[in-house]
């Protein structure tokens, strides 16, 4: 498949997502998305983590690279306290709701905005921008590719939760399949991915390279 061009499998990703919100039932928003979120906060999560925050995160350049690449961004996460991590995701559940509530009578317009300013803001970033994430300064291409990694998972979600093909490229998902076993690979857990992956093994319940 060669090099992955990490602009381009995010660009094809949000348009994707674009696609696959627009063929959200009318009647389906706030029937039940995954876990206790609704199809609406399903959806406002993955627009504020992957869309909304793009042009934010790009426009803050960090003055040095802490987390060097896409991997580590997701080694950093499982990194931090358990008290910090769970704050984390109580923010992160109430900012989806928050969102999804703010998509309001037409989510698809909405989204579709969000999808186009993150795709201006990468557009004018340059290739060895160093940004500020949560996670520490990154180079901004390494960042974006996390960014692919959200909306492609969580279009999976979504397509899941409607019954409706997820419409994301092979590019796309290989890029997302790749980080995640070095993201395993980076926190120790690659043996046991990569059991799991040639059938020698199996996964841990709940198993997740993204969280604790």
């Amino acid at each position: 498949m060669g090099r992955m061009d990490f602009r381009r499998t995010f660009r094809s990703a949000a348009v994707a997502y674009v696609d696959l919100v627009s063929r959200v039932p009318e009647g389906r928003w706030d029937e039940p998305g995954i876990g206790d979120w609704t199809v609406r906060e399903l959806v406002g999560h993955t627009v504020s983590s992957a869309l909304r925050q793009v042009p934010e995160v790009l426009g803050t350049p960090a003055e040095e690279v802490t987390v060097a690449v896409a991997e580590g961004f997701w080694a950093f996460a499982r990194s931090v306290p358990g008290e910090v991590y769970a704050a984390a995701v109580a923010a992160s559940r109430e900012d989806a709701r928050a969102t999804g509530a703010a998509l309001g009578d037409d989510p698809l317009d909405a989204v579709r905005e969000m999808a186009g300013r993150a795709t201006q803001a990468v557009a004018s970033a340059g290739d060895d921008d160093v940004v500020t994430t949560a996670a520490g300064g990154m180079p901004m291409l390494q960042w974006l590719s996390t960014r692919t990694f959200e909306l492609v998972v969580h279009a999976m979600d979504l397509a899941a939760a409607i019954g409706v093909p997820h419409g994301m490229s092979p590019e796309a998902v290989a890029e997302a399949t790749g980080q995640a076993a070095r993201a395993a690979a980076a926190t120790g857990d690659g043996e046991t991915v990569l059991r799991a992956l040639t059938g020698r093994g199996e996964l841990p319940a709940k198993f997740s390279v993204v969280g604790t």
